[in-house]
């Protein structure tokens, strides 16, 4: 070790001792205060505090910090070291901070920080702060062991060639079946997102790779600490795509020190805000109708189902249809609850349409239906007769039924089906409105509804209904929502969301050239920042800088997806090299035991994590069938599943999304698997860029025309 490295190595040895001893102190001071669980209110709020700390320093514990920077701030005469950790912790005696958290203002330094000897800069509560960096240090602490220290900037040295080289060596380490937090290696791009102001609707375009999702959870985690005084974690939201993608990024949160966010999937909220009035149609089914390969494929355009009910367009319609319910509904007729007493519809229609006019629509029906009824009891208090009386209730009990029932309460799934009623229309909802949904789309709704079974594109509308029929309660608003794997949402989707949300406060993430589910998603970041009107309401990113896999890899991938005729964003690789991708034809008669041997071979070597991705769900149950038999354990993932487990999977390519492996084998990239379109371009290029360090392609007869062709030794 040289000298330089070595008293390097031996300052930060002796200053990580001193930090971790500090802590270990705190938590066994903490560990002698018994609990508290009693009624006081003063005495709550400091167990509150002292639990905080807890949570704080079981994170600080075995991983203090992850970097250093020396800044001199303009003015004073000397440097100080700042040491960035995920929690803060400062010296209890003294009061010194000895770790700065990541969040806090001055610590932006360390990652916008990228070199020169020019004055930096940094907004603290105070105004800008202004100085000079002398050292910019990474650290890697297992367990209070110091295990690296590598330094990426040194004032007056070389700084040739070290900025990156800490980034390489958290990225070539191996995953397993969680995604990790990247505090100590959140790019400068990256925390630019982080950082922005909250009440924004950031869309964020990223390459696969690009680190969008963990931007996007280190965000939440900065918002809290950044407006701790304005927002609250349980009114956070996180939508992701299915529950195993929720079990993937579960671990990111806690390692931050973030709990309560609220993570579910768009139709688990929904149907859950229905009250489970209907059931989601079996995915499996939809899936296997727009991924089936051959020439029976199902055109993705503007009259697939997703496409127009999944646009702003349908909620305009719907809309309507809401307004002809509040303008015509209510009965035409006056009110008798029995002969001589008569109640006009004048004024039953002036409580609806004025007095209540500021109540959602159930609602001010309820209003009406219950003054009604006190109305009546008045009317009744004015017969003396307690015959009369008894037989005027009698009456007006059922005359009262018979108005309701002409003016139904409708859930919101009675009066969608109702909109595309073909026969029985109701009087207020004229056919002339039904005439404006294509035919098919009225057709296959109607059996759907008729099962109480609803699309993936019907939660949207149903929800919007809800919101008209019932109002939003303000303990139902969200403070924040993210939106991962954006580009799969519909218009309609985010409007319905918007329409609860404070501040308009969204981060919006995806990657359009992984479209693949074009028949529901959207092709152009347009159609979402649209919603958001005013350029301070909105913000535009793009992640081109692919972390995840390496420069042989992105090459391949990105020579097949600039061949789906889509314009498209080309990943740009990190400086990290490996082992060439590899394509290889194998005869039909041998492609099982091809694919095993491959498997064999990458689980035999130094990956953890082993994907085989196959085309379609019934090729990847035969795949697995194999081999099971042949004595290896593999996972088979379908789109029912809650969780992933790691080790060896086997998985259809339009389930790789939002996953990442040490090493993947594609099979079946033969001409007929994989045409020359932009649904298959998309779909491969999804499967190719799930692999982190090592990726194989199989294919028998004439290979795919997105894969011929490419140069697999060709760097970036």
């Amino acid at each position: 070790m040289e000298p330089e490295i070595q008293s390097a190595y031996q300052e930060e040895l002796q200053r990580l001792e001193e930090t971790a001893a500090e802590i270990d102190r705190q938590i066994q001071t903490l560990a002698g205060i018994p609990r508290y669980y009693g009624d006081d209110l003063t005495e709550q709020a400091l167990e509150n505090v002292r639990e905080s700390r807890r949570r704080s320093l079981a994170i600080a514990e075995h991983e203090p910090y992850f970097g250093r920077l020396d800044f001199q701030e303009q003015g004073r005469e000397h440097a100080q070291p700042l040491y960035i950790g995920k929690v803060g912790v400062e010296d209890d005696e003294t009061g010194r901070l000895l770790v700065i958290d990541w969040r806090a203002p001055v610590a932006s330094l360390f990652y916008s920080f990228t070199g020169g000897d020019d004055s930096i800069a940094y907004d603290s509560p105070d105004g800008m702060i202004k100085g000079l960096v002398y050292l910019k240090r990474n650290l890697v602490i297992r367990k209070q062991i110091l295990q690296r220290v590598v330094d990426a900037y040194v004032k007056g040295g070389d700084n040739l060639a070290v900025a990156d080289e800490f980034l390489l060596y958290r990225l070539e380490e191996n995953k397993d079946n969680r995604l990790r937090d990247i505090v100590s290696t959140i790019q400068e791009e990256q925390d630019r997102i982080i950082r922005a102001a909250k009440n924004t609707a950031l869309v964020i375009q990223g390459v696969a790779g690009s680190g969008k999702t963990t931007v996007a959870l280190h965000r939440l985690a900065f918002l809290l600490y950044q407006y701790r005084e304005n927002i609250r974690a349980e009114r956070m939201i996180i939508f992701a795509p299915n529950s195993m993608f929720l079990d993937y990024i579960s671990g990111v949160l806690p390692e931050l020190g973030v709990g309560g966010i609220q993570q579910t999937t768009y139709t688990d909220w929904v149907l859950d805000a229905l009250d489970r009035e209907v059931e989601l149609a079996d995915p499996a089914e939809r899936l296997a109708h727009w991924f089936q390969i051959g020439p029976h494929r199902p055109v993705a355009d503007d009259t697939a189902p997703g496409r127009f009910k999944g646009a702003v367009a349908y909620r305009t319609y719907l809309d309507r249809c809401l307004d002809r319910w509040e303008q015509d509904a209510l009965p035409a007729e006056d009110f008798e609850p029995w002969d001589g007493a008569r109640l006009p519809v004048a004024t039953i229609r002036d409580w609806f349409h004025t007095e209540y006019r500021h109540y959602p629509l159930m609602k001010r029906r309820e209003r009406v239906i219950a003054r009604l009824k006190r109305w009546v009891e008045m009317e009744l208090d004015k017969v003396w007769e307690l015959h009369l009386k008894k037989e005027h209730k009698k009456t007006a009990a059922s005359r009262l039924r018979a108005y309701q029932k002409a003016w139904p309460e409708l859930t919101p799934f009675g009066f969608y089906k109702l909109v595309f009623a073909k026969t029985k229309r109701p009087h207020w909802l004229p056919d002339d409105l039904l005439t404006e949904i294509p035919a098919a789309i009225v057709e296959a709704s109607n059996k759907l509804y008729k099962k109480k079974q609803v699309a993936l594109e019907d939660l949207a509308p149903l929800m919007h209904i809800h919101q008209r029929f019932q109002g939003i309660d303000g303990n139902d608003t969200f403070d924040h929502v993210v939106i991962d794997e954006a580009q799969d949402f519909s218009p309609f989707q985010v409007a319905v969301l918007n329409e609860r949300t404070r501040g308009g406060s969204f981060t919006i993430l995806g990657d359009l050239s992984q479209g693949i589910h074009s028949y529901q998603g959207i092709r152009d970041w347009q159609e979402f920042l649209s919603l958001f009107l005013g350029e301070e309401r909105s913000g535009y990113f793009r992640l081109d800088r692919s972390y995840r896999s390496t420069m042989e890899i992105i090459h391949f991938a990105n020579e097949v997806i600039a061949r789906s005729g889509d314009p498209v964003t080309l990943a740009k690789p990190v400086f990290r090299s490996g082992e060439p991708v590899r394509v290889e034809h194998v005869a039909p008669e041998q492609r099982l035991d091809a694919i095993l041997r491959t498997v064999r071979e990458l689980t035999g070597g130094t990956a953890d994590t082993v994907a085989v991705v196959g085309r379609t769900d019934d090729e990847c149950a035969a795949i697995h069938a194999h081999l099971r038999e042949q004595g290896l354990e593999a996972t088979l993932i379908t789109s029912k599943q809650t969780a992933y487990k790691g080790g060896l999977s086997v998985l259809p390519v339009y389930l790789t999304k939002g996953l990442e492996f040490d090493a993947v084998l594609i099979t079946d990239v033969d001409a007929d698997h994989y045409e020359r379109n932009a649904q298959d371009a998309k779909l491969l290029y999804v499967g190719c860029t799930r692999a982190l360090h090592q990726l194989h392609l199989h294919f028998s007869g004439d290979v795919s025309p997105l894969i011929e062709g490419i140069d697999t030794d060709a760097n970036v």
